[in-house]
């Protein structure tokens, strides 16, 4: 893992008119790297990943992305180098699962100029890797949840980008998709040296697929560190502020987190 990151956050603090959220700030991302972001409702994961965009304006800090501060960015230089899948997809007209999936290329394209072999062999790539080559032609507004959910995915390894953002990407997939979308992330930190920051409620997952732990919470940094060192019954309670317990995962040998009823009902 390479010591410069490629995406910095630096003393942020962000908000929305009248809500501020984020307090100061901290997260590096570095090639190779699966890094997660977890912790309460309203803690500030989605607007973290937000203004790491651009979406929400900092009020405070800076945001690196190669070392160079957001704001020089271009929007279409960003799209080919940074890719979101966010929560939902606010798509309102009928475009094919194909269709949504070539969105991505857009940044690649030259204004008219049309699709090009290489866009359509990464479309093919994406939508394989994402297993939606099944479904390419169905309409997206007639897809599940869990299927419009790969479809967005798959729209952003069609962006071919070097840094992947995931706001909570299992989200209504059942387990085998989700640990399928999640291998197929880390395989990408892996094998391509892609930096992959991702949003997790399910702390087994994130226990299990990221290298990289912070924990926000009231918009500021609890904890951060490998899962072994985050995922401690004592962080645990002080974020969640419910009883847990942490076990040796039988498979991996990481922690395995669970929540403990009878601690619960003992404190009654």
């Amino acid at each position: 893992m390479s010591d410069v990151p490629v995406l910095s956050a630096e003393n942020v603090c962000a908000g929305y008119p009248g809500v501020p959220v984020l307090a100061g700030v901290d997260v590096s991302l570095h090639a190779g790297c699966v890094l997660g972001i977890v912790g309460p409702n309203g803690a500030g994961k989605t607007t973290l990943l937000r203004a790491v965009t651009g979406i929400v304006p900092l009020q405070r800090g800076k945001i690196r992305i190669w070392g160079k501060d957001l704001s020089q960015w271009s929007r279409p230089a960003l799209a080919r180098t940074l890719a979101v899948v966010p929560q939902s997809g606010p798509l309102i007209f009928d475009f094919s699962v194909r269709e949504v999936v070539a969105m991505g290329r857009m940044p690649h394209q030259s204004p008219w100029a049309g699709e090009s072999t290489g866009d359509r062999l990464a479309v093919d790539h994406a939508l394989e890797t994402a297993e939606m080559l099944a479904l390419q032609h169905r309409s997206y507004l007639d897809l599940s949840g869990g299927e419009q959910r790969r479809a967005l995915f798959a729209r952003a390894l069609a962006q071919e980008p070097r840094i992947l953002l995931l706001d909570e990407p299992t989200s209504h997939l059942d387990p085998g998709q989700g640990t399928g979308l999640m291998e197929t992330a880390r395989n990408m930190a892996r094998h391509d040296r892609m930096a992959v920051m991702v949003i997790l409620h399910d702390l087994n997952m994130a226990a299990l697929y990221c290298d990289l732990l912070v924990v926000l919470k009231d918009g500021k940094v609890w904890e951060h560190g490998t899962p072994g060192e985050v995922l401690t019954p004592e962080i645990l309670r002080s974020v969640y502020e419910v009883p847990v317990a942490v076990i040796e995962h039988p498979g991996t040998g990481g922690p395995q987190v669970l929540i403990n009823p009878s601690a619960s009902a003992g404190n009654g």
